[in-house]
C-alpha cells in the first residue's frame, strides 16, 4: 500500500528530475535476454576485453622484436581479434551509450523548474480538497496521499555553529548500500559527482558500521574537491591542528614569520626564542651545498658479472650524456645530475640524483628513471626490473647514504650569538652550552649509535614546519638528519652555533601545497608555488628557512636544559589544566 502512494505522489521537494513509473509498466531489461546475471556477464566480458589487449600487445612486441611483419596473423591471433571485438562491442553497448545520453538527454534549466511548477500546482490543489463536503459517488473517496519523508538530519557540532548536514532521502539509501557492501565507499565521489557530500555519506555509513560516533571530527568548512585524487581517499572529514608563528627569524639579511603547526606546548614559544637570539646578534647564515633528489630502482642479472657490466657502463663518463638525454626527457625542470651504483650479488641498484626545480620531485625522478630502464632494456635484454625503488634511495628511513651523499637540499647554517644575548635572553652562559653540546649532542648521540641524529630535537621544528606548508610529515625521517655544533668564538666571549642538515626535502608545488591553508603558509613565507626568475629557488629558500629554524629551535632548547628550566617551562605550558573529561561531555 505505501508502495502504491509512492508511485502515484511526486514529492514536493525533488534534488533532480525523476522518472514516474507505473505499476503496470513492463519492467522487462535488455539484460533479462543474458544466459548469466549481468554481474557475471560484465566480468566475462570485462576478463575477455584485458586478456585479448594483453595476448595481440605481448605477441605484437615480439614481432616487432624480432622483425617479424605485422600483417602475419596467427590462428590465435584471429581468435584474439575476435574477441577483442566482441568484447569491445559488448562494453561500449552497456557502458558507452547510457554514458552518451546522460549528456544528451540532460534536462535543461527550463525543465526543472516547469516540473517544479507542476509539483507546486499538485500540492495547491490537494490543499483545496479539504474534505469538508460528504463522499458522493462523484468524489474520490481515498485517504489522501502521505506527506513525504522528512529529510535525515545529521548534526554537527562545530565551534561557530554552522548549519547542520542534511542528508536527503536518496542520501539514505546509498547509506544503507555502503553500510551493505553493494556499493564501495571509494566510489562515492566518481558516482555521486560531489565530494562534499560523497564525505558526508561515508562518515555516516562509517558510523553505522563501527557504532561509534564521529563528533568533534570536523565535515563542514573543507573543500574536498581540492584533495581528490592526489592527497587524500576517502575523506570522512579533517582534523584541525593548530599553527603558531616564530620569528622573525633574520637569515641571510631577510626577515621571515616561520608558521609551526603543532600541538606540543613549548615548541613555538622556545622556537621564537631561539629566533630572538639570532636577531639580536645579527642574524643567520644559511648556505646550500646539494640540491638533487633521488631515486634508486634495484635490477637483477643471471649472473653478478652482467650486473658489474652494466654498473661499469652507467660509470663510464662517456655514456652520461645519453643518459642525460634520456632521464630529462621525462620533465622541463627534471635534469640528470649523477648515477652511483651498488652490486649485491646478481642486484644491481642504481641510485639516480637530479634536480627537481620547485617541486619535492619524487615523481619528477621516477618518471626520468623509468625511461633510462626502457633505454637500457635494448642492450641489456637480460636484466629484469625488481622495483622502482629498491631502499637505497632512501625514502622515508633512516639511511647512511643519505646522511653522507645528501638527499634533497643539503643545507649548513650558522650565527655567532653575542656573549650578553646568551646570558640575558637564553639565561645560561656560552661555556655550559659549549659543554652540554658536546656531552649530549655528540657523545650521548654516540652512545645511543645514532643515525643522523646528533642533535637535540631537530624533528620537531622539521615536522611542524612540514605540516603547516605542506610537505610529506614522513620525510621528517631523513629531513631531521643533524648535527649540532657549539663552539665558544672571540675569546670566549660569543658562542658560534651551527646545523648541518643533509636532507632537507621540500617542494613549494604539488602535493599539500597546493591546499588553502598550507599555500597560505607558504605565502607567509614569500615562497608559495614556483619561482618565477629562478627554477627551484622557492624550494631552496623554503630549505634554508627549516634549517634556520631548527638553528633557533637548537640554541632554545640546549639554553633550557643548560639552566634548568626545561621541566618548569613544559609544566607551565605543555600541561592542560582543563578536565578534558568535563569539556568533552
Amino acid at each position: 500500500m505505501e508502495a502504491g502512494r509512492r508511485s502515484s505522489t511526486k514529492p514536493v521537494q525533488s534534488l533532480k528530475p525523476t522518472k514516474t513509473v507505473s505499476v503496470d509498466e513492463d519492467l522487462t531489461k535488455a539484460s533479462d535476454a543474458l544466459p548469466l546475471p549481468l554481474h557475471l556477464s560484465n566480468a566475462v566480458f570485462f576478463t575477455l576485453f584485458f586478456s585479448a589487449v594483453y595476448f595481440l600487445l605481448s605477441h605484437w612486441r615480439e614481432k616487432i622484436r624480432t622483425s617479424t611483419p605485422l600483417s602475419v596473423v596467427t590462428f590465435s591471433e584471429i581468435i584474439a581479434i575476435l574477441a577483442f571485438v566482441a568484447s569491445f562491442i559488448y562494453l561500449l553497448g552497456f557502458f558507452g551509450i547510457d554514458f552518451v545520453q546522460s549528456l544528451i538527454l540532460r534536462p535543461q534549466t527550463e525543465v526543472w523548474n516547469s516540473e517544479d511548477d507542476d509539483e507546486v500546482a499538485d500540492v495547491l490543489l490537494r490543499k483545496k480538497d479539504a474534505r469538508k463536503v460528504p463522499c458522493g459517488q462523484a468524489l474520490d473517496c481515498s485517504l489522501p496521499p502521505l506527506p513525504p519523508p522528512a529529510p535525515i538530519v545529521t548534526v554537527q557540532k562545530v565551534l561557530d555553529e554552522n548549519p547542520v548536514t542534511v542528508l536527503t532521502e536518496e542520501d539514505e539509501e546509498i547509506i544503507k548500500s555502503v553500510v551493505a557492501g553493494t556499493t564501495p565507499s571509494y566510489s562515492l565521489e566518481s558516482k555521486l559527482g560531489d565530494c562534499k557530500r560523497a564525505a558526508a555519506i561515508r562518515r555516516e555509513a562509517l558510523q553505522r558500521l563501527t557504532g561509534k560516533s564521529l563528533e568533534g571530527l570536523p565535515l563542514d568548512g573543507f573543500d574536498y574537491e581540492s584533495i581528490l585524487g592526489q592527497c587524500c581517499e576517502m575523506p570522512v572529514g579533517y582534523v584541525q591542528i593548530p599553527v603558531g608563528i616564530a620569528g622573525p627569524l633574520l637569515i641571510n639579511g631577510r626577515e621571515y614569520s616561520v608558521p609551526m603547526a603543532t600541538t606540543e606546548g613549548c615548541l613555538v614559544a622556545s622556537t621564537n626564542r631561539g629566533c630572538k637570539a639570532i636577531h639580536l646578534s645579527g642574524g643567520a647564515t644559511s648556505t646550500l651545498l646539494r640540491d638533487g633528489m633521488t631515486r634508486a630502482p634495484v635490477v637483477r642479472f643471471g649472473t653478478a658479472k652482467r650486473a658489474a657490466d652494466l654498473k661499469l657502463y652507467l660509470e663510464d663518463p662517456d655514456n652520461f650524456d645519453t643518459l642525460a638525454v634520456v632521464f630529462n626527457g621525462s620533465s622541463r625542470f627534471g635534469r640528470l645530475q649523477g648515477i652511483k651504483c651498488a652490486i649485491a650479488g646478481k642486484n644491481l641498484y642504481l641510485r639516480f640524483t637530479c634536480t627537481t626545480g620547485d617541486a619535492m620531485g619524487m615523481n619528477m625522478v621516477s618518471k626520468g628513471v623509468q625511461n633510462v630502464l626502457d633505454f637500457l632494456q635494448t642492450d641489456f635484454p637480460d636484466m629484469d626490473v625488481m622495483g622502482i625503488s629498491g631502499n637505497f634511495c632512501s625514502d622515508k628511513k633512516p639511511a647512511a647514504v643519505n646522511w653522507i651523499e645528501g638527499r634533497g637540499k643539503s643545507v649548513v647554517c650558522e650565527a655567532i650569538i653575542k656573549g650578553d644575548v646568551v646570558r640575558k635572553v637564553l639565561k645560561t652562559t656560552v661555556e655550559s652550552l659549549v659543554e652540554l653540546n658536546m656531552l649530549k649532542n655528540l657523545t650521548g648521540s654516540a652512545m645511543a649509535g645514532a643515525l643522523g641524529g646528533f642533535n637535540a630535537h631537530a624533528s620537531n621544528i622539521v615536522t611542524a614546519v612540514y605540516i603547516a606548508t605542506g610537505q610529506d610529515p614522513a620525510q621528517n625521517v631523513e629531513s631531521s638528519h643533524c648535527i649540532t655544533m657549539m663552539e665558544a668564538v672571540n675569546d670566549g666571549k660569543d658562542l658560534h652555533i651551527s646545523v648541518t642538515m643533509p636532507s632537507i626535502e621540500v617542494g613549494t608545488v604539488g602535493g599539500g601545497t597546493q591546499l588553502a591553508s598550507q599555500s597560505a603558509c607558504l605565502n607567509l613565507l614569500g615562497v608559495k608555488g614556483a619561482s618565477k626568475e629562478s627554477a627551484g629557488a622557492n624550494s631552496r629558500m623554503l630549505a634554508a628557512v627549516v634549517a634556520g629554524a631548527v638553528l633557533a629551535g637548537e640554541l632554545s632548547l640546549m639554553s633550557a636544559l643548560a639552566a634548568g628550566q626545561l621541566v618548569k617551562s613544559h609544566m607551565k605550558y605543555n600541561r592542560s589544566n582543563k578536565d578534558v573529561s568535563k569539556a568533552s561531555s
